[in-house]
């Protein structure tokens, strides 16, 4: 599965809004706030907040239009189409 990576703040805001579809991982890095939103999405999503570890501590799963922030401060957040992943909180993740 292909993970595309948000670093800059245009594919941040960009995201996934109004993507039809998304087959893929979007992986946001240099983050300044965990809360996120849904808003002109057009699919249920699971999110992932990860910490500096890389080990997962947070995780919800989303419907459009709704806004989500997470316990603490994530150094990445994960992103991809709900179901697609079979990650728990307490995983550590090894990405680049």
């Amino acid at each position: 599965m292909k993970i595309i990576y948000a670093d800059t703040f245009f594919k941040r805001l960009i995201g996934l809004m109004g993507k039809k579809d998304f087959n893929h991982i979007l992986l946001f890095a240099n983050l300044r706030d965990s809360s996120i939103h849904t808003m002109f999405m057009r699919f249920e999503i699971d999110v992932y907040f990860i910490d500096e570890n890389k080990r997962v501590f947070d995780k919800a799963s989303l419907k459009p239009w709704r806004f989500y922030k997470a316990k603490k401060q994530a150094k990445y957040v994960l992103e991809t189409k709900k179901g697609v992943l079979k990650i728990k909180i307490g995983d550590y993740l090894d990405f680049i």
